[in-house]
């Protein structure tokens, strides 16, 4: 079973960056495809960003294409998010997520979640 641990939220100003950092224990097979999702008070999970774990395509959300970049380490295990230029709507917890039967942008096919980290957009 892989867990999942998100790391690197926080407080930013709009305009800033920060990055998260999801660190996974087990192994995650090259099928497997890493997510970002967020999610605000009162909203569904939302699509965010995503990696396929073998061959390395990117996916992203038409509302932080440009802005952030997701990344995968086999070596290390690690999924991060860069997320810079961020404005008050990215507000959420964010949550690192895999899915074994690959791409999918759906929260419900996805197999295992990490406890999620807060990041804050606000002056």
């Amino acid at each position: 079973q892989v867990q999942l641990v998100e790391s690197g939220g926080g407080l930013v100003q709009p305009g800033g960056s920060l990055r998260l950092s999801c660190t996974a224990s087990g192994r995650i097979y090259s099928s497997t495809f890493m997510a970002w999702f967020r999610q605000t008070p009162g909203k569904e999970r939302e699509f965010v960003a995503g990696i396929r774990w073998g061959v390395g395509n990117t996916y992203y959300a038409d509302s932080v294409k440009g802005r952030f970049t997701i990344s995968r380490s086999t070596a290390e295990n690690t999924v991060d998010l860069q997320m810079n230029s961020l404005k008050t709507e990215d507000t959420a917890v964010y949550y690192c997520a895999g899915d074994r039967g690959g791409y999918s942008t759906v929260d419900s096919s996805f197999d295992f979640w990490g406890q999620g980290t807060q990041v804050t957009v606000s002056s």
